[in-house]
C-alpha cells in the first residue's frame, strides 16, 4: 500500500511538472528585448504612487471617505480604466498610422518578426505603454505640487481650496487630478 501511495504522489508532481516545459524547439524564446520593456502592472503603478504619496495622500486621492483599506483596489481599478483608454485610443493612432504611412512602411517600421505582420500589435501596444507612463508621470509630478502647495497653504486654506465633499478630506485627490489633467492635456 505504501508503495501503491509513493507512485501515486511521485505521478502526480511529474506530470503537471511535464506540461509545464514546452518542447525542444517550442514555446517562447527568452529575448533581451522583452525583459527590458517590461510594462508596469496597475498595482506596480499604484504601489509607485504609494511610495511617492505617502499613506494618507494616497488614501485623500482614492479613498477620501473611505476607511483607506480599499484605497488600492480603487487605484487599480482607476489604473485599468486608464490603461484600456490608452489602448483604445493607441488602436486608433495606429489605424491613422496605417493609413497615411501606406501598409507596407507601416509594416516595415512597427513589425518586428520576419513577416511583420505584428505591426500593429507592436505598434499599439508602444502607443499605450508610452500614455500610461505619461499618465502616471503627471500623476506622480502633481502628487508632488500638491504636497508642496498644502504645506505652503496650510491644510485648512488647502482643504477649502481643493475638497468638494462636506468634510473636504478629498480635497489632495481633488489636486492631484486638476494638475494631472492639466499635464496631460
Amino acid at each position: 500500500m505504501k508503495k501503491l501511495l509513493t507512485i501515486t504522489a511521485l505521478f502526480a508532481l511529474v506530470v503537471p511538472a511535464a506540461y509545464a516545459v514546452p518542447p525542444v524547439g517550442k514555446g517562447k524564446p527568452a529575448s533581451q528585448e522583452s525583459s527590458e520593456s517590461a510594462v508596469a502592472s496597475p498595482a506596480q503603478l499604484c504601489k509607485e504612487q504609494l511610495r511617492t504619496m505617502g499613506a494618507a495622500n494616497f488614501q485623500s486621492t482614492y479613498a477620501p471617505t473611505g476607511n483607506g483599506r480599499n484605497a488600492m483596489g480603487k487605484c487599480v481599478s482607476r489604473q485599468l480604466q486608464v490603461a484600456t483608454q490608452a489602448t483604445e485610443n493607441a488602436a486608433k493612432k495606429c489605424k491613422a498610422l496605417r493609413v497615411s504611412m501606406g501598409a507596407e512602411a507601416f509594416a516595415n517600421e512597427y513589425g518586428t518578426n520576419p513577416n511583420k505582420r505584428n505591426a500593429f500589435g507592436k505598434c499599439v501596444s508602444g502607443q499605450a505603454e508610452e500614455q500610461t507612463e505619461a499618465q502616471q508621470d503627471a500623476t506622480l509630478n502633481a502628487a508632488k505640487k500638491c504636497k508642496a502647495l498644502r504645506a505652503s497653504m496650510g491644510a485648512t486654506a488647502f482643504a477649502t481650496e481643493y475638497g468638494t465633499n462636506a468634510n473636504k478630506r478629498n480635497a489632495f485627490g481633488k489636486c492631484v487630478s486638476a494638475n494631472a489633467k492639466k499635464t496631460t492635456s
